[in-house]
């Protein structure tokens, strides 16, 4: 886990204009002088931290040295580093695809030797610390494998992009392509820097004035695609990661003052961002299923495909992966622990998703299945924390599937999710909520106070709900593209979640999240608690949630319970 700031910037700037073996490049070395410059002038990033290789100094062995001096020590895991290289590309074919090369200056392609692989750069990143890695590279080679980006008009956390690992490519175009050397939108720079710097500049922020590498890539892929003198297009993604560089954020200050509740800003990806090919199954699976909901033809097939990923999670999540006894707590074994569920469940959570937003009734067994299945975990002695977070995919899957049924009002799909029973921990041939199962896990001292020990929850009132609110957000935006009404629907679901929980165990306490707070300080222009009040009072024995017969179909008794609940509240002090 990271924090939400940059500790230090590095960047490695190469330039070559003068090949030995190869025709001379006219703008390649202006290019790079002007990229150190706005990083050191715009960016904050010391001059001492800037490498700058130009024409006879950027050999192949300075090159590689450089860049593996980042692995030596020097540079910490809140760093940022910022690699780019104006000058040739060149493409092998190989037996298994084209393989993308950069020339360095005493480099030619008869001697591939004499190259580096584009991706001994990739793999060598991995010795590096440094949380965020950005290369743009101004040459054009083919053999890049890039995950794929963001839909188009996706949200993401700003503190939460800085919080995790990314590494991040944008080249200036393919393996059939020629790099623009003039023409470009700046005299005396390439077509594809001379729109880099433009974006750099400011034409690639947002209104709050954010400057991200996804806000750059898009920018710079419109602009050099369109520009009458090119004949290029970028090329971009991710190698590894979900996070994204940012080059400045002039609010990020502000957002940090008040750790109790989590203040962020949504950054949206620029609508012109162009999808990358996914080398990952995730999207052809997303694709099956959104096949398979609305026909009932394929009821089997949904079937089918739910028991396979099911099956999946609770093979990789058993006692050999995840020990609940032979390992002693650490916060550096939580953080890696919530991470690997969080990887692991991935797949299952994008089914929850789209059937809780999209999924009739004769979907309901299939979430039932889902939940119950996932949730039924054999009773094992061991530390409590880990036998706890055993239950981490449950909660998960409540949370993204509760969010996406309010998101498309499906309240049954809701009560599925929050009532579907299973066998109780303490007695056999005895069932519970599922809800009562998480809620009991999570909700206790042991639990909720490991997730105080992850970077930047430390000092949080309700962490939990602050993690789960990032760690959430990219997937709903992605398949359901909830944008600004994300953080809202997340507050309704946990509304439902205290009350529901409260009405199953018949007294008046349930979870507190980060709804409590804005009860509690007004921070939100009213409180979500009281605005479900309202309305459930408004709309009677018809209120969606009472129809589907949550709080026993009773507009009487969910206000007795929302009336109890709210003692509660107003007894909170923080």
């Amino acid at each position: 886990m990271y924090l939400s700031v940059y500790e230090k910037s590095w960047a490695l700037i190469i330039g070559i204009n003068a090949y030995r073996h190869l025709s001379p490049l006219g703008y390649a070395r202006h290019d790079a002088e002007a990229i150190a410059k706005i990083l050191m002038d715009q960016f904050g990033f010391p001059k001492d931290n800037i490498i700058l290789l130009l024409d006879k100094t950027a050999t192949r062995e300075a090159i590689m040295y450089s860049f593996l001096s980042f692995a030596h020590g020097t540079v910490k895991e809140n760093d940022r580093i910022l690699v780019f290289f104006a000058g040739h590309g060149y493409t092998h074919r190989g037996r298994r695809g084209e393989v993308g090369y950069l020339v360095p200056v005493d480099g030619t392609p008869a001697n591939l030797a004499s190259l580096i692989r584009w991706d001994d750069l990739t793999k060598n990143a991995d010795l590096i610390p440094a949380k965020h890695i950005l290369f743009i590279m101004d040459a054009c080679y083919g053999g890049l494998a890039l995950m794929r980006s963001p839909s188009p008009g996706s949200m993401r956390y700003l503190k939460d992009m800085l919080q995790r690992h990314a590494r991040q490519v944008l080249t200036a175009g393919k393996a059939d392509e020629e790099v623009a050397d003039a023409g470009g939108p700046l005299p005396h720079h390439s077509v594809f820097t001379g729109h880099l710097l433009q974006a750099l500049q400011g034409n690639a922020a947002t209104s709050d004035g954010i400057i991200s590498a996804n806000s750059v890539m898009a920018y710079v892929y419109d602009r050099v695609a369109k520009d009458l003198h090119s004949q290029q297009t970028p090329h971009y993604g991710f190698t590894d990661g979900a996070g994204d560089f940012i080059f400045t954020a002039p609010q990020l200050d502000a957002l940090s003052n008040q750790p109790e509740i989590d203040q962020d800003v949504l950054i949206a990806i620029p609508p012109d961002w162009m999808s990358v090919p996914d080398v990952h199954t995730q999207t052809d699976m997303i694709a099956l299923v959104q096949e398979y909901i609305p026909d009932s033809r394929y009821r089997i097939k949904l079937d089918t495909l739910a028991i396979k990923e099911i099956r999946k999670v609770l093979y990789l999540t058993t006692n050999e992966y995840f020990p609940v006894n032979t390992v002693n707590f650490s916060p550096e074994e939580f953080a890696r622990r919530v991470q690997q569920y969080e990887a692991i469940v991935n797949d299952l959570q994008s089914i929850v998703i789209l059937l809780s937003y999209w999924g009739a009734d004769e979907q309901k067994a299939v979430l039932r299945k889902i939940i119950a299945r996932v949730s039924d975990k054999e009773i094992r002695d061991g530390i409590v924390v880990w036998l706890r977070l055993r239950l981490y995919p449950s909660l998960l899957l409540m949370y993204a599937g509760g969010i996406a049924a309010i998101a498309s009002n499906n309240y049954g799909n809701l009560a599925t999710l929050l009532t579907t029973q299973v066998g109780t921990r303490h007695s056999s041939g005895q069932t519970e909520p599922v809800l009562t199962s998480v809620v009991d896990a999570f909700w206790g001292s042991d639990v909720l106070n490991a997730f105080k020990t992850l970077p930047g929850h430390e000092r949080q009132y309700v962490p939990i709900s602050e993690y789960l609110l990032k760690v959430l957000q990219p997937s709903l935006d992605d398949l359901l593209f909830l944008g600004t009404t994300y953080e809202g629907l997340f507050d309704r679901f946990e509304i439902f979640l205290a009350l529901i929980y409260a009405d199953y165990n018949d007294h008046n306490w349930g979870p507190f999240g980060r709804f409590a707070w804005k009860h509690h300080s007004r921070i939100s222009n009213g409180s979500p608690f009281v605005e479900i009040i309202e309305e459930a009072k408004s709309q009677g024995s018809g209120w969606p949630p009472l129809r589907v017969g949550l709080f026993g179909g009773s507009i009487d008794h969910f206000l007795s319970k929302a009336e109890g609940y709210f003692e509660h509240l107003k007894r909170l002090t923080w």
